[in-house]
């Protein structure tokens, strides 16, 4: 998948991601605050992700500039997308879509949790706003992968 970066560039994914526990978040929009409160979580735990070794990402079908104030409201750390091609992404990973009349259409909330090489070890598909992916359960896991590996 290509996702376009804030500030330009794209983001390559898996292969950015390679190397590293990484985490994929797709989520509604800047105006959702589920996604709000999931993206503000994932900022406060950006240490205890960083210690771990994963890395993070979120895009959504938003545009660069309410990305940007979206990045800005929650001074989001991580690498941030904007302006996904709906039907790209829905064909790649199958995500949910929702046509609200107040919002347009959007991507359905849907996080994946990757191993180094790029392969998903956990996908969460949400149909609504609520069903996510948290910090806390994605640092046991990835603990646990590695433990695992000893």
């Amino acid at each position: 998948m290509k996702i376009p970066a804030v500030g330009g560039g794209v983001i390559h994914l898996p292969s950015d991601l390679g190397g590293s526990y990484g985490v994929v978040l797709i989520y509604r929009g800047h105006w959702c605050p589920f996604c709000n409160e999931q993206v503000a979580a994932f900022v406060a735990a950006s240490d205890a992700l960083q210690e771990e070794g994963i890395k993070v990402v979120a895009f959504s079908v938003d545009d660069e500039d309410e990305t940007k104030d979206f990045i800005a409201k929650h001074d989001i750390p991580f690498r941030m997308g904007h302006s996904a091609d709906l039907e790209a992404i829905v064909a790649a990973v199958g995500a949910y879509q929702n046509n609200a009349p107040a919002r347009g259409r959007f991507l359905e909330n849907t996080g994946f949790v990757l191993a180094p090489d790029g392969s998903v070890v956990n996908a969460v598909y949400s149909s609504r706003a609520i069903g996510r992916l948290v910090p806390s359960d994605v640092i046991r896991l990835v603990a646990f992968m590695k433990s695992s590996k000893r």
